[in-house]
């Protein structure tokens, strides 16, 4: 799938996510823009997993663009949560919820929980389309295994990356920088496999 040279539709308006694929994919010489220059409104979420929204963005942006198009739908699961907030992350705590708002109520959930109860990881799918009625889609995963801490750290990142931390790492997401938070997190994993994925295509 020679995507070298041309542009590529993030089907999302999240500044953070087109900083971090852009900045990915930078080394394959691959243009990405946002849908919203293109005028794409944001697509209903109504799937029930993260592939199935992936690919909901995916298809509207590949229409309405006429650019192939990369779905991204990526989320925290919280074990002691039962999965939540998931698929919903982003609306955590309504609608039209600020990053803050979702930290907040994260943190309500997990009141006078100990950290060896507050496993989380985070998900990435990645749904690349040729075309809205690409038959084949590419779809890549990638997850980031860590805990949720009782206050947040950190300036860099964005959503629950100031309260996302790595044991491994001795950090949260926000206190990484872009290039280690590319080579670690859940959507640089998912990349790397979709960037493979696209040089076999």
């Amino acid at each position: 799938m020679a995507l070298e040279g041309k542009t590529l539709v993030l089907a999302s308006g999240n500044a953070g996510k087109l900083r971090e694929l852009a900045h990915l994919l930078q080394p394959l010489h691959i243009d990405v823009v946002s849908q919203a220059e293109f005028a794409v409104e944001p697509v209903e979420e109504t799937g029930l997993t993260f592939v199935e929204n992936a690919l909901l963005k995916a298809r509207a942006a590949a229409r309405a663009s006429g650019q192939p198009a990369l779905g991204d739908d990526s989320g925290l699961v919280v074990d002691a949560l039962e999965g939540r907030p998931g698929i919903r992350s982003a609306r955590f705590a309504g609608e039209q919820a600020s990053d803050e708002d979702n930290n907040r109520q994260l943190l309500e959930a997990l009141a006078d929980l100990p950290r060896d109860r507050r496993t989380a990881c985070f998900h990435c799918c990645l749904v690349l389309l040729r075309s809205p009625e690409d038959p084949a889609p590419i779809i890549a995963h990638g997850v980031w295994h860590g805990q949720i801490l009782d206050d947040p750290r950190g300036e860099h990142g964005f959503g629950y990356d100031p309260l996302f931390y790595d044991p491994q790492l001795g950090a949260t997401a926000a206190e990484l920088r872009m290039e280690e938070k590319a080579r670690v997190s859940h959507r640089g994993r998912a990349l790397a496999r979709l960037i493979e994925a696209i040089k076999e295509a």
